[in-house]
């Protein structure tokens, strides 16, 4: 296997005690470098995270999932070495096989950040909500279009040292992955997508986010169409 010491794994956490030991420690196996901050947990996510091997920065208060990604990504790329940062899940979805297979096409080919995407393969297995949230999303956003970008909302991206030093997220909430991809756009960031597995386990599906967040999605979709008009 290649030597993955130039990557790191930025991981944001909340409420994830049941189950970020584990995903860490799989995790691991692969890449030596991996940051979870816990994002003001109330459920013990701190202490597993402590006795997992990883890298281990907090917020005192829940702050919400984009201003733990910045904050991982700061400290990533502070660290000796780092070259490559992938955002990874702290439930369980990703899979390690495709970051190794989007790190590779990183380091090989002209682009300077992949994302993630559900939707160039069978999307059956997506839940309905999701996946009519996420198709909504790309057909009135003229930026993902453009992008040609098909899940700007997945969580799973790679990307190298120059977007890294230049990516701000300031949105804290759900609107963070539109902002990525302004900031794509704004920055001319080589990008491409590249077909992923997403694990839907009783546990991710049991904690009943999906329609929060399918709302939260369109909300901010919408205030963002509507102010660039």
């Amino acid at each position: 296997m290649a030597d993955q010491s130039d990557v790191w794994l930025v991981v944001p956490v909340y409420n994830e005690a049941q189950v970020i030991a584990d995903v860490v420690r799989n995790a691991l196996e692969t890449f030596p470098n991996i940051v979870c901050v816990d994002d003001g947990s109330r459920d013990g996510s701190a202490e597993a995270i402590r006795g997992s091997g990883a890298h281990l920065v907090q917020h005192p208060v829940n702050l919400g999932q984009g201003a733990a990604i910045q904050t991982g990504v700061e400290y990533a790329r502070s660290q000796p070495g780092a070259e490559y940062f992938v955002t990874f899940d702290a439930d369980g979805q990703h899979q390690v096989a495709d970051v190794l297979r989007m790190l590779e096409r990183l380091r090989a080919e002209p682009v300077d950040i992949i994302v993630g995407t559900r939707f160039k393969g069978d999307a059956s297995h997506i839940p309905l909500i999701k996946r009519v949230v996420l198709k909504t999303v790309v057909a009135v956003s003229p930026r993902l279009r453009k992008l040609k970008l098909s899940d700007a909302h997945n969580g799973l991206r790679v990307f190298n040292k120059k977007v890294a030093d230049e990516l701000r997220i300031t949105l804290n909430g759900m609107g963070h992955a539109s902002q990525i991809v302004d900031q794509i756009s704004q920055r001319g960031w080589r990008v491409t997508e590249e077909q992923v597995e997403i694990l839907y386990t009783e546990y991710s599906m049991s904690k009943g986010q999906s329609l929060i967040n399918g709302v939260n999605i369109l909300f901010d979709t919408a205030l963002k169409t509507g102010s660039k008009r």
